[in-house]
């Protein structure tokens, strides 16, 4: 069996970030957290993912922060699983991978889930990435500074 590479002291945001969320199914089920999926069947419906699957990414995400397991909110003797502040702080990627695959993965017309603001049911603004002083940055704008280590 291959061995996983880890990134979870690497010097990359980016790479630790991907080390914890670790595959598209982990992306699905965060996805599915903030639909407000809870219990693993609820999971396991929606994402018609294996069991063996599913049971080693909860355990992942829970193991990284982004999830917890509580107690059933009913008090049955199931467990539910619900985002922590670093899960929830997830939503602007969440929020970009569809903005992203709306713009880039559906023809024009085609439909597709949206996204709206629960207040006042519209869509969302394009989200946007903005200098300290608020001006709009493409990737051209920005550099990586690497940190050295002391």
């Amino acid at each position: 069996m291959v061995t996983r590479t880890r990134f979870d002291d690497s010097e990359c945001p980016v790479a630790r970030s991907v080390d914890a969320i670790g595959d598209w199914w982990s992306l699905l089920i965060v996805r599915d957290a903030f639909d407000g999926s809870r219990r693993f069947g609820e999971f396991q419906r929606s994402l018609g993912v294996a069991k063996n699957i599913l049971t080693a990414r909860l355990r992942t995400l829970v193991a990284s922060g982004v999830l917890e397991s509580v107690p059933a909110s009913d008090g049955s003797a199931y467990r539910e699983y619900v985002l922590t502040p670093r899960g929830k702080a997830l939503f602007p990627v969440i929020v970009a991978l569809r903005q992203w695959g709306e713009q880039n993965f559906f023809a024009p017309g085609e439909p597709h889930s949206q996204l709206v603001d629960r207040r006042q049911g519209q869509r969302l603004r394009p989200l946007e990435v903005l200098s300290a002083d608020g001006r709009r940055l493409n990737p051209d704008d920005t550099t990586v500074h690497k940190i050295s280590a002391q």
